[in-house]
């Protein structure tokens, strides 16, 4: 895992900075009009995120988004290849739709398994070609599409340079960071001093 983050990693900056200007629609949820904006910073290989996602999540859903008082956008800020190619995925065929995102993450754990790429790429072929409406051409397809791996690199890129985001999960609050993204208690009391 070590060699893919390091390959992951020397093609990023490489290739970070020549990015296409196609526009790809953000995923997120809620009113968009909300008071309170959230975007969440993730990896789709990160174990905090699905915790987040599995944990924190539903309560902010529940409270908050569906209720029209928050609107939030998930960005990708994927820590290895693994989770740029699962990035790939969530962003492909959902017209800005997060099913797929969380199906992900409530799956992680049958799909970021293997020592190689390779090895990594045919669990979740795998489980999304099973599960979901993809077949394997689809799924090769999302896999080498330029557009959509441009748009996760610009949120990785964008993400670092505007927040100085360095780890996942990170949370922005109407454009502030906020700490400790699992404790929902005081992530509920900082939304309700906002609204």
């Amino acid at each position: 895992m070590k060699k893919i983050i390091l390959v992951f990693l020397t093609v990023f900056f490489y290739f970070g900075s020549v990015l296409s200007d196609i526009k790809i629609k953000p995923l997120y949820e809620g009113n968009i009009d909300a008071k309170v904006n959230i975007i969440v910073y993730e990896s789709l290989t990160c174990g905090h995120c699905a915790d987040f996602h599995k944990e924190v999540y539903p309560k902010l859903k529940k409270d908050f988004i569906d209720t029209g008082l928050v609107k939030i956008e998930f960005r990708s800020f994927p820590l290895d290849l693994a989770a740029l190619n699962a990035s790939k995925i969530a962003h492909c065929k959902n017209d800005g739709k997060t099913d797929i995102l969380h199906f992900l993450y409530e799956n992680q754990k049958k799909w970021v398994q293997g020592e190689t790429i390779e090895e990594i790429n045919k669990h979740l072929k795998k489980l999304i070609v099973t599960n979901l409406p993809f077949d394997f051409t689809e799924f090769e397809n999302c896999l080498a599409n330029k557009d959509i791996e441009d748009h996760v690199l610009n949120d990785r890129i964008s993400g670092a340079k505007k927040f100085k985001i360095e780890a996942t999960p990170t949370l922005i609050i109407n454009d502030k960071k906020f700490d400790n993204p699992h404790n929902y208690k005081k992530l509920k009391k900082t939304i309700e001093k906002l609204i």
